[in-house]
């Protein structure tokens, strides 16, 4: 089918596609629902005998659409080939722009005289606000100024030093079973010598590790050493034959787990910005760059040892005091009862 813009005018261009097809007007007239009479209007360029515009571009959309046609290829054409009179001719953009050049000193005036004005009442505003100093027109001083305590008003408060707080009531005093202390720990409650000399010589409570940023490596049930960035600082882990663990530059409050059984080397930009903590608890900083990691795990596995054998320590001398204390207790029942037979 010939494109409708192939022909010289609209009307040409239907008229061919219209004979290419092998229809007739009275064919497409019904097919369309248009009059045939319009219909040959259109193949006639005779557009005055249309109905109003809208129709119009009705009866060529559903002309070219019933032929196969593009139907706004041939609106298009119709527009251009049948201006609509009724829509009124615009100004040329270069025209508008000439007013505008033409106005534009006048709009820039009136723009300045506008800031001028609003600069000019602010100036005065403020002009008019300043007053030169005057003298005060208080004659005499009042009487409720010197004679302190005015009736009917309440006298001035006087501030003291301030008194310690009262002690606090709402927690009850720790109640202490008497001989259970000495019982289990052995010392004498009442005996300030013994209490302080045992508290030289427990080992300082040391500070527990405590996550305040991204922790990675192996997990909390397979590492006992841990390494945490006190600022910001880089670390790098190789092993024995060269290849890199772990190497990442750590924010402060940054840790680290080291997995144990692993030969390792810990080398640390900035050591002295490191600390290190041996089965939760801290064991210092690291000393030097380069620290092989098989020593803190040796570290760490000695503590925890230790720390065994303590528990172990304290239960069974908690039991033998235990048992002592049943064994005593059952020779003063024994005792209680021969004595109660004699007398008998």
């Amino acid at each position: 089918m010939p494109s409708v813009t192939d022909a010289s005018t609209l009307g040409d261009g239907l008229r061919i596609a219209r004979e290419h097809s092998g229809r007739s007007l009275a064919e497409l007239s019904s097919i369309t629902r248009v009059p045939s009479r319009y219909l040959t209007a259109l193949e006639q360029n005779d557009f005055s005998t249309l109905p109003n515009r809208v129709f119009s571009i009705g009866y060529v959309r559903a002309y070219a659409g019933s032929l196969g046609l593009d139907e706004q290829l041939a609106v298009e054409r119709f527009r251009r080939e049948s201006p609509d009179p009724s829509i009124p001719l615009q100004a040329p953009v270069g025209v508008a722009f000439e007013e505008v050049r033409r106005y534009s000193p006048r709009l820039i005036a009136a723009g300045l005289a506008l800031v001028i004005a609003v600069v000019g009442w602010n100036v005065f505003q403020r002009v008019s606000l300043m007053r030169a100093p005057q003298p005060s027109d208080l004659a005499a001083t009042p009487e409720s100024w010197t004679l302190g305590a005015v009736p009917g008003q309440p006298a001035a408060l006087s501030l003291s030093a301030p008194r310690p707080a009262p002690p606090d009531q709402t927690i009850p005093a720790l109640y202490i079973t008497p001989g259970l202390e000495t019982e289990l720990t052995g010392l004498d409650p009442a005996s300030r010598e013994a209490i302080t000399a045992a508290a030289a010589g427990a080992p300082p409570v040391q500070r527990a590790f405590n996550p305040r940023g991204a922790i990675y490596g192996a997990s909390a049930s397979a590492s006992q050493v841990v390494i945490q960035a006190r600022e910001a600082a880089g670390l790098v882990v190789r092993m024995a034959d060269g290849r890199v663990l772990f190497a990442r530059q750590l924010a402060a409050g940054d840790a680290w787990r080291a997995p144990a059984g692993i030969a390792a080397t810990i080398d640390a930009s900035k050591w002295t910005a490191f600390d290190v903590y041996l089965n939760g608890e801290h064991g210092g900083r690291l000393e030097a760059q380069l620290t092989p990691l098989d020593q803190l795990n040796t570290r760490a596995q000695g503590l925890a040892r230790q720390a065994a054998s303590e528990v172990a320590a304290r239960t069974e001398a908690a039991r033998v005091a235990a048992v002592q204390a049943q064994a005593q207790l059952q020779t003063v029942t024994v005792q209680s009862g021969v004595v109660s037979a004699t007398g008998g």
